[in-house]
């Protein structure tokens, strides 16, 4: 261990790194002498007051054995050993941000080995697959049914996830093309109080950030049932260089699901980062990926057909549904200190995007010769930048942000079409180019314990529509403003618990064809917010996190994709409740669980008609992580999902679930062998379920009931891993 400490008066610096030469952010410093402290940024350095020349520093990170240093002005760094995780390191700082410690310790304490299950990192958050595995999942959070992300950003190094003016649906999040075992961070955030977080963070946002090198590089392989295989390569391309790091990953998966009419699913992703370091401890990165899938899905089938027998569960009314997409992205990332206490951020992105998804979810009930075969496509270019300045003088911290984002989308389209290769109709056909700037300010003032950030963010939009099939050439033009100020307050009482009031407007932007044809109306949305909590760790191995909340939404006029019209949706508020338990009971074993409470309803519906369909109003989480016990890691979780209203009146309900997941690894030398299994208990679950109107071929009339996709049997599955 070394450390680079330089003295100016009473203030000394210094970087802590660990043993590959990553920085470590959020590592505590304390001077027990003088009682000062401090924390290292983004570049794992650190300033610290009151500290003379052979002053003892305690150097205190999670995943890191605790270290002390004796301050000497001729060594260069402080580098930590890594160290099994414990609780007990865990400080709970005055920020914004401090959330993100429960994110870290699942993501240590039980890594992901899909794509499906990052999101699932988010404590509350529920995910539903109901095309295949190749469409993005539904997503459910804090009362949202979200449906594939219009109500929750997600982002990934800086470049944006949700896709705006989508031709399934607004803010579609399709995250396949990240590898999970690239995810270094998770950071994320419930609620509309972020200044940084604009469009779609009504519900919250989660950012991704991947790894900037790799310790060891590794080839994985894994089957399991219905065919399923998947293999996953990580490759460190420099070995020991602390000035530029570089890897290359892939992944390639196969399966045909437990579905009667197979899924014939494939995806490969390619994904490749370099990072240099200069003296100044700069960094520039820039990543490249590809993501391509294809499969064939059995789509939702009607609760009927399977009470009466005609198919099973894993039967199929259209078994011609499915799709293929692909993204190619380019990132280009800079982190730059400009002086001891500013710095600058910055990313510059590329995505080229090409979708095309084939769904019936009403059979036979608006063409009875023909069927309701949709068809939804369109390729996409994304062009964005983003920067932030960040500024911590005495006692305040200080960030401005701007950047910009467009897509031009050509061809969106929406078909009425016949086992995929027929084209009966097409319902809706254009050119689609949405641009939006945005800036933001934001300030935290420190005085003493207590902590207020007021922000406010500015966000500019400008829509235009082609329509494709209208008589005449012309452009639709529609611009639009918002306004979004935040203020938050957090009151931290010691290094063991936190008390936070948060609130803010937030918004998501609507779908081009609604702007453009509702000119004047609500067409960005305006959502309140606010979370009263606290974040509690009553004893050294017991982190405890609650909060009360309120969102109200308003008025707005949404775009149906899978119909291509307009229709109004009214006010809505939701309050709830959450809570949060990590607690180590061991050194190799840990408990976590999480509960979520919300009561949704809209505002001008009467009661008992005001039900928001899909709302999940109780969800849970919980289960045990083993780590680094004699080589074995593991875990067992269990998720529950209580039933809720289908429809508006409640008259329809969608079925809740409960699944119990479990997983074992073993290492022996450069070797690790795994064993997952998915629903121990073989549990029929819906994995989505909607209120849905449609007719069978031989119906005379229509009926409105539950249509499903059925969750995973009992899925086994294993795994071996070379490390090199």
């Amino acid at each position: 261990m070394s450390a680079s400490i330089f003295s100016y008066g009473q203030v000394h610096r210094g970087i802590v790194i660990d043993s590959i030469g990553n920085p470590i952010e959020n590592a505590y410093i304390i001077n027990e002498k003088s009682n000062t402290h401090a924390h290292s940024n983004e570049f794992g350095t650190f300033s610290i007051d009151k500290t003379s020349l052979d002053d003892v520093l305690s150097i205190n990170a999670l995943g890191y054995k605790k270290s002390n240093y004796i301050v000497n002005a001729n060594e260069s760094k402080i580098v930590l050993e890594e160290d099994i995780y414990k609780l007990e390191q865990v400080i709970i700082q005055p920020k914004m941000s401090a959330m993100n410690v429960i994110s870290k310790m699942d993501l240590m304490t039980n890594p992901v080995n899909s794509s499906q299950e990052i999101l699932r990192k988010v404590p509350g958050l529920f995910i539903g697959q109901h095309a295949g595995g190749g469409k993005a999942e539904q997503i459910f959070l804090r009362g949202f049914d979200i449906d594939h992300g219009t109500d929750i950003a997600v982002s990934v190094d800086g470049m944006p996830v949700n896709m705006v003016s989508h031709a399934h649906g607004q803010g579609y999040a399709d995250l396949h093309f990240v590898i999970p075992e690239t995810v270094e961070k998770i950071d994320f955030g419930k609620g509309t109080y972020y200044a940084a977080k604009g469009d779609f963070t009504t519900a919250g946002y989660v950012s991704f950030q991947t790894k900037e090198k790799t310790d060891k590089s590794f080839i994985s392989f894994e089957a399991g049932q219905f065919n399923t295989l998947r293999t996953v390569s990580v490759i460190n391309l420099f070995e020991n260089n602390r000035n530029k790091n570089a890897y290359i990953a892939t992944e390639y998966i196969l399966t045909d699901g437990p579905f009667d009419s197979p899924q014939n699913f494939k995806r490969i992703n390619l994904f490749g980062k370099y990072t240099g370091i200069f003296e100044d401890n700069s960094k520039f990165s820039i990543q490249v990926s590809r993501f391509t899938s294809n499969w064939n899905a059995s789509g939702q089938i009607p609760q009927r057909l399977v009470d009466n027998g005609t198919i099973d569960r894993f039967g199929a009314v259209d078994n011609t549904e499915g799709g293929n997409t692909s993204r190619t992205n380019v990132n280009f990332i800079i982190l730059k200190p400009l002086s001891e206490k500013t710095f600058i951020k910055a990313n510059s992105y590329y995505t080229y995007y090409d979708f095309e998804l084939y769904s019936n979810f009403t059979f036979f009930l608006l063409d009875p010769i023909n069927g309701d075969q949709l068809r939804q496509k369109e390729k996409r270019n994304i062009y964005g930048f983003n920067a932030e300045i960040n500024s911590k003088p005495e006692n305040s911290l200080y960030q401005l942000g701007i950047g910009y984002r467009t897509d031009d989308t050509s061809n969106t389209e929406l078909s009425h079409t016949v086992g995929r290769y027929t084209t009966l109709e097409k319902i809706q056909l254009g050119d689609i180019n949405q641009s939006t700037m945005f800036a933001y300010g934001s300030a935290e003032f420190d005085f003493g314990k207590f902590k207020i950030n007021p922000a406010i963010r500015l966000d500019y939009f400008k829509f235009l529509y082609h329509d494709r099939l209208a008589n005449s050439y012309q452009i639709q033009a529609v611009d639009k403003i918002k306004v979004s100020p935040k203020l938050n307050f957090i009151y931290a009482q010691n290094n063991n618990l936190q008390w936070y009031l948060k609130s803010g407007l937030g918004f998501h932007s609507n779908d081009t064809r609604v702007v453009v044809a509702q000119i004047g109306k609500k067409t960005l949305p305006t959502a309140i917010g606010a979370d009263l909590g606290t974040i509690f760790k009553p004893v050294p191995k017991l982190v405890i996190n609650t909060a009360l909340w309120y969102l109200f939404l308003e008025q707005e006029f949404v775009y149906v994709g899978d119909a291509g019209i307009v229709e109004p949706s009214g006010r809505t508020k939701r309050t709830g409740i959450d809570l949060g338990i990590r607690y180590q009971i061991k050194d190799w074993l840990f408990f976590d669980a999480d509960l979520n409470y919300t009561h949704a309803r809209s505002i001008d519906e009467p009661s008992g008609q005001d039900y928001v369909p899909l709302a999940p109003d109780f969800t849970s989480t919980g289960g045990f992580s083993i780590n680094n016990l004699k080589r074995f890691s593991g875990g067992l979780h269990c998720r529950f999902l209580k039933s809720r209203s289908a429809n508006e009146d409640n008259s329809i309900v969608a079925k809740g679930y409960c699944i119990t997941d479990i997983n074992i690894n073993y290492e022996y030398k450069n070797l690790v062998f795994g064993l997952s299994i998915e629903n121990i208990f073989n549990v029929e679950w819906n994995e989505t379920q909607f209120a849905t109107e449609s007719r069978l071929q031989n119906e005379g009339q229509s009926v409105t009931e539950i249509h499903f996709t059925p969750g995973t049997p009992l899925f086994i599955k294993s795994k071996i891993q070379f490390r090199f």
